[in-house]
């Protein structure tokens, strides 16, 4: 009898959702209010990693989100209770809601299908953001992590997911964080305890075995919208 591959289980594109996250303009692209993060990002591979495993989801019929952090101009609901935060109000470009800062960065493809989900507050792309109910009614059992930071956003939504009951999956060559070396740092000795931590060959060979599914109905037995 043939082994089951629990790794071809978890990027059953059936249940599976990839989530970039603030892979957008004012973070990672060339007017980035973060450059030293926008130039690791681009230099390391991983913007355009991220892009490859979009353009691969969307050939496999795989559900795509991205995460933006943004801000109002007034800044109301905007977090101020770190210093991360606080220093981010000073920064000579702004996540503004409508700007250019807040479109998805080339060279990432977004697709009619992707979903766009915007937060004005706290780390994470899943806490109080309702992404996580978006998720359930997608079907969604497995959480492919990408984009920025290794340092904040990606730990937390790794975290987050893990706790919420998904499998997080982690393509090690699609995150970035500064310094350069402390990604590979975090990935071994924090995601790796806790997530499947991959590489983005691995998931779009995985995908390209499988052809286009049908995805599977949420947990109601209704399609998403």
């Amino acid at each position: 009898m043939a082994t089951q591959d629990p790794f071809a289980e978890e990027t059953d594109p059936a249940s599976t959702v990839l989530l970039t996250v603030e892979c957008q303009r004012g973070v990672v692209g060339p007017d980035s209010a973060l450059p030293e993060l926008a130039a690791v990002a681009r230099a390391s591979g991983a913007l355009v990693n991220v892009a490859r495993l979009v353009a691969g989801a969307h050939e496999a019929g795989v559900q795509v989100v991205h995460a933006i952090a943004e801000r109002r101009p007034d800044g109301r609901g905007a977090s101020r209770n770190a210093h991360l935060f606080r220093v981010a109000e000073r920064l000579p470009v702004q996540q503004l809601t409508g700007t250019h800062a807040v479109r998805v960065a080339e060279p990432v493809p977004v697709g009619d299908g992707d979903l766009v989900v915007r937060r004005l507050h706290g780390l994470s792309p899943l806490a109080g953001t309702g992404l996580d109910a978006l998720l359930r009614n997608l079907g969604c059992r497995t959480l492919i992590v990408t984009g920025v930071s290794a340092n904040v956003g990606i730990p937390n939504a790794v975290f987050d997911a893990v706790n919420l009951g998904y499998t997080a999956l982690v393509p090690s060559d699609a995150i970035a964080g500064v310094p350069a070396d402390y990604t590979a740092a975090m990935v071994r000795h924090t995601l790796a305890l806790v997530a499947t931590v991959t590489t983005t060959e691995a998931v779009l060979r995985g995908w390209r075995r499988r052809g286009r599914p049908r995805r599977t109905p949420g947990p109601e037995g209704l399609s998403p919208a």
